[in-house]
């Protein structure tokens, strides 16, 4: 096991921002990472886990404690059962399933960060989300100080949560199973509009899945969200922000506002998401609030391609994005009454 100290985490994140750890291991082995955080725990030492660092935002002053960086291996494919260690990198575990004629995970394509950070996000996109698929997830229980196996229904799955997240401290992923579907090379229903659009056919039509995978990689580059060191609008987190779910009461006041603000002809976008609850769109908000495309003078600025992402452009500071992070929570929240919740995880800094 490396270990580092005053190591630079930047380099370790998409944003490329914050300070520098005490003291960084890198874990390739799950006897490594429970070793790991074992010894943090006795010690009483603040622990950071980092994997693809994707969804990061750490302060500038760094971090005060052990970094474990989970750089595990291991893809595992046993017909439609896959099982992936927590470091493995989760968009080029996506592009081997779709090599192995396998559906299910297919429209998670490009998604940034490594595979034991999914189920704690609950990560989706385009019609998807790896709750639809996970079966177990492996994990180091660091309460029982031991490792278990959690069904996908004690993983708790809701949109973009779980109980990963809700405990944040408890848990340390080690290995993440999923059950995936063989449909003689054709994809995942198509549930997502916009990729339906994209594909020319229907929601609820299966196409070929490298068709599927490559169309959610296009749409994708489109709005910044495929890495890429040479593009500043990739210099980020993704989708800064979760979309909004909203109870009657507050849909109405919701509406109320657009209704006053952009006419009564306005309809923002709405979609179920239980009974008595609607979700909007996040991006739509901060686009109408006035925080359009590549908005921001300084070194962090809103992507030239979504509106969704916050961007470093090369000279940034954490308190740089912060700072336009608040001016767009503030801003939507004037205008519509809706308070917008990062998705990203702070280390050091606070919303």
């Amino acid at each position: 096991m490396q270990e580092l100290h005053d190591a630079p985490l930047a380099p370790l994140t998409t944003f490329r921002l914050g300070g520098p750890a005490t003291r960084l291991l890198t874990a390739t082995t799950d006897d490594e990472v429970v070793a790991a955080v074992r010894e943090a725990d006795a010690a009483g030492t603040p622990l950071l886990l980092i994997g693809g660092g994707s969804n990061l935002v750490i302060g500038d002053k760094g971090f005060d404690g052990t970094a474990l960086h989970l750089a595990t291996t291991g893809f595992h494919l046993d017909g439609t059962a896959l099982e992936l260690a927590a470091g493995e990198v989760w968009t080029d575990a996506v592009a081997r399933t779709v090599e192995a004629g396998l559906a299910g995970i297919e429209c998670l394509a490009g998604i940034p960060g490594s595979a034991g950070a999914v189920p704690v996000q609950n990560v989706g996109a385009y019609g998807q989300e790896v709750a639809q698929t996970i079966t177990e997830v492996v994990a180091y229980d660091r309460r029982a100080r031991e490792s278990v196996t959690l069904t996908a229904e004690e993983c708790a799955f809701s949109y973009r949560h779980s109980r990963f997240k809700a405990e944040p401290d408890r848990y340390v992923v080690l290995r993440v199973r999923f059950r995936l579907e063989d449909a003689d090379g054709l994809s995942a229903p198509i549930r997502y509009a916009e990729t339906a659009r994209a594909l020319g056919t229907d929601q609820g039509e299966r196409v070929a899945l490298t068709e599927a995978r490559e169309t959610v990689l296009r749409l994708r580059a489109g709005k910044g969200m495929v890495l890429d060191p040479e593009d500043h609008d990739t210099w980020s987190a993704g989708s800064f922000f979760t979309n909004p779910i909203l109870d009657d009461e507050q849909l109405a006041a919701f509406l109320g506002r657009v209704a006053d603000r952009l006419g009564p002809d306005v309809h923002p976008p709405a979609f179920p998401a239980g009974e008595g609850r609607t979700k909007t769109s996040a991006a739509w908000l901060i686009d109408k609030a006035g925080f359009t495309k590549g908005y921001g003078e300084g070194p962090a600025r809103i992507s030239t391609k979504h509106t969704l992402a916050l961007t470093n452009r090369g000279r940034a500071t954490t308190e740089d994005l912060l700072a336009l992070a608040r001016e767009v929570v503030a801003g939507v929240r004037d205008a519509f009454g809706v308070t917008l919740v990062n998705e990203p995880v702070t280390v050091g800094v606070e919303l």
